[in-house]
């Protein structure tokens, strides 16, 4: 890596002099700067993070009225990403979803057009602001069955459909790392006078690499959310709120953010994201180029062992005359525009078993027996996440693993024979449910949201083996990634019920569930 430069990091400093002045303190937190816990070494590593768990005092500034050192360091932010005006956000990118929506969506009913794969914190959002939402058919990558996002068109459509919308929401990337450019999806909100309103968690390093997609900002959002600590090195539930243009008005997103973040905010997970901010600042696109780098030999060594691959758009298998594949396959491919996304982020590798014995659950296990522990799995694909923080090492260690599990007599077709006939294994289904959606249009009608729980009178519990064509009293949630499969209202289809049984079948675990096991799901009772 090429030298760093020299960079401001307002946050960090001001802490590290707190700490270096030694002051008594005679204010919260209760743990004095990590004093209670002097003589116990079971809490010698949390004791050093405490020494600069300070809160709002002289010269440390304030998340909710910041003056100083934190409206500093959100300004550097705010340069840094391409904004006119970034927000620390110390409760992860869900608290950057409620605002968005919460400023957006000011009365009951207020209708907002909502991409269906999105997280629960959207729907969550949908729920505290008592919105309507119509949601958007997402494209589906045709090879892998996974879900993207709305095409422009969808959006066109869905807007003068409904030319009361409040705004569009989207999702991008996916969980996968897969997307596409938002500038004509930008210009089409624009065009009908919303905003466009982007989860952007998993995109937060977007645009500051020549080899990253481009971020939502600059294709061109009104408010974007991105996990910062998912791929840049801030700490765990750091993210930041991004903002630009007249669309959004700053004054009641400010009051929003105040509202669902806590008022004791966390002073070493704000310093992350000052330090985060800084780092990329020091190293620029260098930043990113031991990491990449680490990815691409991964890359490399992978084509050794023929029996995995990566999923990859169409467009750049061709590029890359697809070692695996046939150049006429992936011709066909891209002729017929079933990719459905042209990007793909290239820290993000989604690996898969061509010969269908190992599945996503299974090869995951695997991996983790031997000290490789990926991001997610599903049905078939397991989230390979590496970033600027990953090593060579790290990358020969997945070769290696890949390479005992290839060998594994147990994963063999035949046991006993060195090989398999290579084949690929069946797509996903769609893996949520749109049972309300108007197919030939890619949106629904309007789907209420709130609060007002439902009367235990007016649930009954089912097998989900029989819940097809029932109405479901809860939202059915697999963790990893958090989209749900079903929000509390939604028809369950055949297709959905036979998804839940097969994720449970494979190990998944869930968020918001009654029955832990997922043998029963919640739903109406008939009338």
């Amino acid at each position: 890596m090429m030298g760093k430069k020299a960079v401001h990091a307002p946050l960090m400093e001001a802490l590290i002099r707190y700490r270096t002045q030694g002051n008594a303190s005679f204010h919260v937190p209760g743990h004095k700067n990590g004093q209670v816990y002097e003589h116990e070494n079971i809490a010698s590593l949390l004791q050093e993070v405490m020494s600069i768990d300070a809160t709002e005092i002289s010269g440390l500034d304030d998340l909710h009225h910041p003056e100083d050192v934190i409206r500093e360091g959100q300004g550097l932010a705010a340069k840094c990403f391409g904004a006119e005006e970034s927000f620390w956000l110390i409760g992860g990118s869900t608290v950057g979803n409620l605002a968005m929506i919460l400023t957006v969506c000011t009365e009951p009913g207020d209708l907002l057009l909502v991409q269906r794969n999105v997280h629960k914190s959207v729907l969550n959002g949908l729920m505290l602001s008592g919105a309507n939402a119509v949601f958007l058919d997402p494209e589906i990558d045709t090879l892998s069955g996974l879900a993207v996002a709305p095409t422009t068109d969808t959006i066109k459509a869905a807007l003068k459909a409904y030319p009361s919308a409040k705004g569009v929401l989207l999702t991008l990337p996916n969980y996968y790392g897969m997307g596409h450019d938002l500038t004509a999806t930008a210009k089409a909100c624009h065009a009908a006078h919303v905003p466009l309103l982007v989860d952007e968690a998993h995109g937060a390093h977007f645009g500051l690499h020549p080899r990253l997609p481009a971020s939502a900002l600059s294709c061109g959002a009104d408010v974007v959310v991105q996990s910062t600590h998912k791929m840049l090195p801030a700490m765990t539930m750091g993210a930041m709120l991004h903002v630009q243009g007249e669309r959004i008005h700053r004054e009641l997103l400010r009051q929003r953010l105040a509202m669902v973040q806590s008022s004791s905010p966390s002073y070493p997970l704000m310093a992350s994201l000052d330090l985060a901010r800084w780092y990329i600042e020091a190293y620029g696109a260098d930043a990113f180029t031991v990491g990449l780098a680490v990815a691409d030999a991964f890359r490399k060594g992978l084509e050794q062992l023929p029996r995995f691959r990566l999923l990859e758009p169409a467009q750049q298998e061709l590029e890359g005359k697809d070692a695996h594949r046939g150049i006429s396959e992936v011709l066909e491919r891209a002729e017929e525009g079933i990719s459905g996304y042209s990007s793909q982020d290239p820290f993000k590798l989604v690996l898969y078993d061509t010969w269908g014995i190992l599945d996503g659950f299974g090869l995951k296990h695997e991996l983790e027996t031997y000290g490789c522990v990926p991001e997610m799995s599903d049905e078939k694909h397991v989230v390979l996440l590496f970033t600027l923080g990953s090593t060579a090492k790290d990358a020969s260690h997945l070769l290696q693993a890949l390479v005992h599990i290839n060998n594994d007599i147990r994963f063999k077709e035949t046991a006993g024979e060195p090989g398999a006939t290579e084949k690929e294994p069946q797509r996903l289904e769609l893996d949520f449910s749109t049972w309300n959606n108007d197919r030939m249009k890619g949106y629904s009608s309007p789907v209420p949201f709130g609060l007002r729980p439902i009367s235990p009178n007016q649930m009954e519990t089912v097998t989900v083996e029989e819940s097809a064509g029932r109405v479901a009293a809860e939202m059915i949630i697999p963790y990893p990634p958090g989209i749900p499969l079903l929000y509390t209202g939604e028809t369950i289809t055949e297709a959905i019920a036979l998804r839940m049984s097969r994720l449970r079948e494979l190990g998944a675990k869930w968020h918001g569930i009654a029955d832990e096991s997922m043998l029963t799901i919640r739903v109406f009772r008939l009338q």
